[in-house]
């Protein structure tokens, strides 16, 4: 008999589990609520475990790590390009290099130093204030083309699109969402608000770099991901609830500083301002898990549901399979 297996949520986590569990023989479905302000629908793109990376938080590294090797693959599946020539992690002031030098000896072989000289070899239109950093291979992928890849593939697969379904297994890949899906991810599982911009390049602008630039500018983080014909600027973090306004303040900082370390942005387009709500849990660690017999968790992936999307695919199908808690 064909286990029936109902995905909640269909953003890149739900989709992403949809696609592998249909491949492998599963009669499977996907809901979604049609959010706009869904994680992976507002997302930088960035596959970026090592410059996420914090002491204290190894287990969140380790699993990022291991996803980021299944990437290329991954993406070569669905035929969704990747940019692959690194990411430069940058500091503006003293403090804020002090912070990446304790990070390059906690990465150790997976950052290479750099002063602010090689640099801008690399990346000439950054500005003056950035004073050193740190390269590695993270990734970066474009959410919007990844999205529609993976609904693709899952209709290419048989994944049938349904409001609702009486299934045998229940997948709760509903993000920010999940929380409200089951008692046992009611404390777990929260929204934390991130807005970010889109910027395209008008003509006679500087290009935008070719890497994924991360820097802190007196202690706030920003990123600035190349698209197409510009960049994705981001990102602010609140705790403020399903709140969906994009604020002055969060606009003006964004900005702000990323004209600090990309003086060329000045004569960009601001084509677009969302906000988007992160699944958080405690401890920043995804809950991928039977929560009772009968329903899986695929949620709480924070800043890394892009990143974790194919070995959570991948965990999701274990259990499916008759993997243990």
């Amino acid at each position: 008999m064909t286990v029936e297996v109902s995905v909640l949520g269909g953003g890149v986590i739900g989709l992403s589990a949809a696609w592998f569990a249909a491949r492998a023989g599963f009669s499977v479905s996907v809901s979604d609520n049609g959010s706009p302000h869904a994680g992976s629908r507002v997302a930088g793109g960035m596959l970026a475990p090592v410059t996420e990376a914090w002491p204290g938080e190894e287990v969140v590294l380790d699993l990022g790590v291991r996803s980021l090797e299944m990437w290329p693959s991954f993406a070569a599946e669905l035929g969704v390009p990747l940019l692959e020539n690194g990411t430069l992690a940058v500091a503006t002031d003293r403090a804020d290099l002090e912070v990446l030098d304790k990070l390059a000896v906690y990465l150790r072989e997976r950052a290479e130093r750099l002063t602010s000289r090689e640099i801008r070899r690399l990346e000439p239109t950054l500005g003056p204030a950035v004073r050193g950093g740190l390269l590695t291979g993270d990734l970066a992928v474009d959410n919007v083309v990844l999205l529609d890849a993976l609904r693709s593939a899952c209709v290419t697969a048989g994944v049938r699109f349904e409001s609702t379904v009486d299934a045998d297994v229940t997948v709760i890949a509903a993000g920010a969402w999940s929380g409200s899906l089951h008692p046992a991810l009611r404390d777990v599982i929260r929204p934390v608000k991130g807005e970010i911009l889109r910027l395209s390049a008008r003509p006679g602008a500087l290009p935008p770099p070719t890497r994924t630039i991360r820097a802190h500018v007196e202690g706030r983080p920003v990123y600035l991901v190349p698209r197409a014909g510009g960049l994705v600027l981001g990102a602010t973090q609140y705790e403020a609830g399903f709140d969906a306004d994009v604020t002055v303040a969060g606009v003006r900082d964004l900005l702000r500083d990323a004209e600090v370390v990309l003086p060329g942005i000045a004569e960009y387009a601001l084509t677009s301002c969302d906000v988007g709500f992160r699944a958080g849990s405690p401890d920043n660690v995804p809950v991928i898990d039977w929560l009772e017999p009968g329903v899986i968790a695929a949620t709480g992936h924070h800043r890394n549901g892009l990143l974790l999307a194919p070995i959570t695919a991948q965990r999701v199908l274990a259990l499916l399979r008759g993997g243990k808690p």
